[in-house]
């Protein structure tokens, strides 16, 4: 049976594998080699140079490409170099529309690492898809964007932004972290190229670090396998095989992540001393209605603001937490807490920061896959102290 013919919650488990030819095996082996024997020079089965290409980073590569509805994966040693690869399809000159309240990792290799080359980047508040096309002008190069956003959880509608990218001959990439592809598929509403930091959920035991990029087009396809080979920055072996393995229980993993999120979502909504509450899922999130649309559930990212807090109220909480884990990171099995301003997003000013909604009282939280009961239990005590 092709991929094309199984459901989502096959392809997990089958898209793009096979078992392996020398022996068999159900799982692909973790090939730990750096070479490969060639018979004559030029001389080999597929593999010469496992920079260039590894057999278990090609199992995730087609696995990866199956998910996403791709026909080509990619896999890279973090998120941040699958993004680095992206940019650097680009020439000085070149400018680059994102939104404004993306991940900070993200904006510092824009702003840190890529500005000083030539390349010019605005930042839009892109749940109003309108406000992009003010910014596009002859050297738009790229738009991107993540939906639901990190950490303030906006929406953006991806087929409204294909449809500007593709009239104005735009790549348009999409980080899907968040969401993964259990929820959504960028490729499927007009994206160019999905990115996924695979350490989170595709991973989902919070024990690699794996970035990866998904195309449909083999051109594309073509240049960033180029710049995967030339810059080095892959994935290895052992890495790659522990990705596959989590994304075979992608599908009922996020079941139990948004059953969660949804309760948790509903206690913090309802709690005397919570201000406001960020989670797509809710009827009064401004883009409720694209997120129905594009998204099969609404995922276990949630942030939230206290009353009355400041930064010190704010960490006393996340402190206090016992069952949630003080960390970096989100999509692991077990639920982590953070707090924005000083972790994830210290590397934005706070200037900036604070316009997209990033402020110092703000706490976010991945909700994973414990007893729900014993997580609401966790918040009540935190947030009650």
């Amino acid at each position: 049976m092709s991929d094309n013919n199984l459901r989502f919650n096959s392809k997990t488990i089958h898209g793009g594998q096979e078992p392996d030819k020398a022996y068999g095996a159900v799982m692909p082996p973790i090939y730990q080699t750096s070479t490969y024997a060639q018979s004559t020079p030029g001389g080999h089965k597929g593999f010469e140079y496992s920079r260039s290409a590894n057999p278990t980073r090609t199992a995730l590569e087609n696995s990866l490409a199956s998910i996403e509805s791709g026909n080509f994966g990619l896999a890279f040693a973090s998120g941040l170099a699958a993004m680095d690869a992206v940019i650097k399809l680009l020439n000085p000159g070149d400018e680059v529309i994102s939104t404004n309240d993306l991940y900070g990792g993200s904006y510092r290799l824009f702003k840190k690492v890529f500005e000083k080359f030539g390349i010019t980047f605005h930042f839009v508040g892109m749940h109003d898809s309108h406000k992009i096309e003010a910014h596009i002008n002859e050297n738009t190069k790229l738009i991107w964007l993540e939906t639901p956003t990190n950490p303030m959880m906006n929406v953006i509608d991806i087929e409204k932004v294909s449809v500007l990218a593709k009239k104005h001959n735009i790549l348009l990439a999409v980080d899907n972290t968040f969401a993964t592809p259990y929820l959504q598929r960028p490729l499927e509403l007009g994206a160019d190229i999905v990115m996924h930091s695979a350490t989170k959920y595709l991973g989902g035991h919070s024990d690699v670090v794996v970035g990866a990029l998904v195309v449909k087009e083999k051109e594309l396809a073509e240049r960033l396998y180029f710049i995967q080979n030339a810059s080095g920055a892959v994935c290895g072996p052992m890495d790659s095989f522990l990705v596959l393995r989590g994304i075979k229980t992608l599908h009922v993993r996020m079941q139990r992540h948004c059953e969660n999120g949804r309760a948790v979502a509903q206690y913090l909504a309802k709690h005397p001393k919570i201000k406001k509450v960020y989670w797509p899922g809710f009827e009064n999130h401004p883009n409720h209605e694209v997120a129905k649309r594009q998204m099969r559930d609404f995922g276990g990212m949630i942030s939230f603001v206290p009353k009355g807090a400041g930064y010190e109220d704010a960490v006393k909480i996340v402190e206090n937490l016992r069952v949630f884990t003080l960390a970096e990171s989100l999509g692991g099995v077990e639920s982590l807490a953070g707090h924005p301003a000083s972790m994830t997003h210290a590397s934005i000013p706070k200037e900036e920061r604070e316009k997209s909604g990033v402020v110092d009282s703000l706490i976010r939280l991945s909700v994973g896959i414990e007893d729900v009961n014993d997580l609401i239990a966790d918040l009540e005590q935190a947030i009650g102290q």
